[in-house]
């Protein structure tokens, strides 16, 4: 048996995601530990979303960060920042214009101020 197979106790065929529960796991201070994964159509498609930690009949939940998600949504925003100041700038220049036409609007701008 698959270590997943061990780990997961129901999934239901024919819908897209489930969420599987592990089999509980008791530590050696008296806390039982119950994971809690996705578990999607491929073979390969499972994500872990948490675990359950039951102590002194307490319920707790500690999520699953996956760090490597977050790093990627960050060079995300940092693309997406990078090409649309790139495009602002294209379009749009900070320097001034100095075409012929410019040169004219500015001198034409000029004389309308005094």
């Amino acid at each position: 048996m698959t270590v997943m197979g061990k780990s997961v106790r129901r999934l239901e065929p024919g819908v897209k995601a489930v969420q599987a529960f592990g089999e509980p796991y008791e530590t050696t201070d008296g806390s039982t530990i119950i994971t809690v994964s996705r578990v999607g159509r491929g073979p390969f498609s499972a994500s872990p979303l948490g675990i359950f930690v039951i102590h002194d009949g307490k319920v707790s939940w500690e999520p699953a960060v996956d760090n490597n998600r977050l790093a990627l949504f960050g060079e995300f925003i940092g693309l997406a920042a990078t090409v649309i100041a790139t495009l602002a700038v294209l379009r749009r220049p900070p320097w001034p214009d100095l075409s012929a036409t410019g040169m004219n609007a500015m001198r034409s701008l000029k004389a309308a101020l005094e």
